[in-house]
Parts: C-alpha cells; sequence; structure tokens
C-alpha cells in the first residue's frame, strides 16, 4: 500500500503536511483566520514579550502553523522575505464559509464559482497578502 501521508489514529488518520506561515502580526493573523475564516486554535505559544513563537490552527482534518515574523530562530531566518503563500482548504459548505468571510471584511478575490472539474470554490487574501482558496474539492492521496 502506498504511504498516503496520513497516519492512522484510532477510527481517523491525522495529516503529515501542515502549511506554515510567519506574519508580522501573528496574534492578528489568529484572530482574522478564526473569526473570519472558521479555523480553531489549538495551541499558541508566546515569548515574554508577547512574539507568537508558535501556533497551530486547525480546519477540518487539517491544519495551519504559524508564528511572527522576526522573531528569531533558524526557521524565521530561512523565512526571509518569503511570502505570500498561497493555501487550498477544503470546505463543506463553500456559500456559508464566504459569507462568513465577507461578514469579516476579508479581502474576497474570487467569489464562489463552480469550477470545470467539479468543485466550488472561492478565493481570499489574508491582511498580509496571503491567498487562501477554500473549496469542494478534496484531492485523493491513495
Amino acid at each position: 500500500m502506498a504511504d498516503t501521508g496520513l497516519k492512522d489514529i484510532g477510527a481517523h488518520r491525522r495529516p503529515t503536511v501542515f502549511p506554515t506561515l510567519l506574519y508580522d502580526d501573528a496574534r492578528a493573523a489568529i484572530q482574522q483566520l478564526t473569526e473570519g475564516l472558521g479555523f480553531t486554535e489549538v495551541n499558541v505559544y508566546e515569548d515574554g514579550g508577547g512574539a507568537v513563537m508558535h501556533a497551530e490552527l486547525a480546519q477540518g482534518n487539517g491544519g495551519v502553523m504559524l508564528g511572527t515574523r522576526g522573531r528569531g530562530g533558524v526557521f524565521d531566518a530561512s523565512m526571509g522575505g518569503a511570502g505570500p503563500a498561497g493555501v487550498y482548504v477544503v470546505v463543506d459548505d463553500v456559500d456559508a464559509h464566504h459569507r462568513r468571510a465577507a461578514e469579516h471584511g476579508l479581502d474576497i478575490l474570487m467569489p464562489p464559482t463552480d469550477q470545470e472539474y467539479g468543485s466550488r470554490d472561492y478565493l481570499v487574501r489574508d491582511f498580509e497578502g496571503n491567498v487562501w482558496s477554500f473549496g469542494t474539492y478534496s484531492p485523493r492521496m491513495a
């Protein structure tokens, strides 16, 4: 059997790939991603000065990790001026998800659109320029 990148944990599978983003204001990003895009805050670790050293947000059976840009460390230095990034997230109800994002003032780049390959999706840009795609297409990794 091919390695799908998903680890068995009981009846569920745990993803092994997590997009990781750095933000100038990671606290504001966490607020925008949870309130406006429906992510759930799982863990947030801050230093004594309030910089987010590491945060984990969940969406469905996947997630994203993020932190404060300029906080130091090898990853931060390696990312340099990287960004913006693009991230695709599978959701069940694209239209409801889009309404939530619009209600929270996110920059909608493309409204919900039916694609030729059968997906329905929309695009939004967060306040630091990352582009998030939310859609119904779920690639099979088996």
